[in-house]
């Protein structure tokens, strides 16, 4: 039986659960000589990793700081990465090349979905990197009527104004200082690394029914999360995206329908 690789690349790596995730799917799977690991990997090293790469490579999950890096180094993207402007999934295709998608606007627009976010939801995104770039695209497509992006670097929030322009839907940029007052809305994403959000869960002043999406999920809670939580918040974390997104990865990367079942209970039992 050939061996089949494959791995989730980005800095910091050692926390990422995406082993557990999709090494349980292979053995429910049964697909034998499947193997799934950790790269740690930064962006201006992606290129020369993802070359070295032997045949024997299925795929790459990717994920910050890489993930807008990961369009770079494939021959072909999928509409929704293009638009974005990020991938998180690079597939190996029968030539050798890679082909750039972006699950985690699936994932989000599911994990949004399950949390009853409706059309017609405004929308603040705090952050403005590939999973800013993904809470936009998801935006879009559930109907979402407008989008705050609320980005400590104002060239970052006029680069997802771009992407939210081509997935026409309406955003507007806001400082990082004006994050707490920004809050209300009947969605807020949180994009940004552990630690950035956690000073304004002592400033926010929740609205109950508001819907809190953090993509963190180590440490959980985060304490914008608890606060969230605290306010009557309907609070969903990372894990549910993780999960989500793997999903997709998953049957691109074997072919074969994604076993969720072992692989949510795989996750949950490297959380307990």
């Amino acid at each position: 039986m050939a061996a089949h690789r494959a791995a989730v690349l980005g800095k910091p790596i050692a926390h990422s659960l995406s082993p557990v995730i999709h090494n349980a799917g292979y053995a429910a799977a049964g697909l034998v000589g499947w193997s799934y690991a950790r790269i740690e990997c930064a962006a201006s090293e992606l290129p020369d990793l993802v070359a070295g790469l032997g045949p024997e490579w299925a795929g790459l999950s990717v994920t910050m700081p890489c993930k807008e890096a990961a369009l770079g180094v494939a021959a072909e993207a999928s509409p929704v990465a293009a638009a974005v402007g990020a991938a998180n999934t690079l597939v190996r295709r029968p030539d050798g090349s890679w082909y750039a998608d972006n699950t985690d606007v699936a994932g989000m627009v599911d994990v949004l979905t399950g949390a009853s976010v409706r059309p017609g939801a405004t929308v603040t995104v705090l952050g403005a990197g590939g999973t800013a770039r993904a809470a936009v695209a998801a935006a879009a497509r559930l109907g979402c009527s407008s989008v705050v992006a609320v980005a400590r670097r104002a060239t970052a929030a006029d680069e997802l104004a771009a992407v939210a322009e081509a997935l026409g839907i309406t955003l507007t940029g806001a400082d990082w200082s004006d994050a707490a007052g920004r809050m209300r809305a009947d969605v807020v994403v949180s994009t940004v690394p552990k630690g950035v959000a956690d000073p304004l869960a002592g400033e926010v002043d929740w609205r109950p029914g508001t819907v809190y999406f953090d993509a963190v999920y180590d440490p959980w809670p985060t304490p914008l999360a608890a606060s969230a939580e605290a306010a009557g918040c309907t609070v969903v974390s990372g894990l549910d995206l993780l999960l989500a997104q793997a999903l997709g990865q998953f049957v691109h990367f074997t072919g074969v329908t994604a076993p969720v079942g072992a692989m949510r209970e795989a996750l949950a039992a490297a959380r307990r």
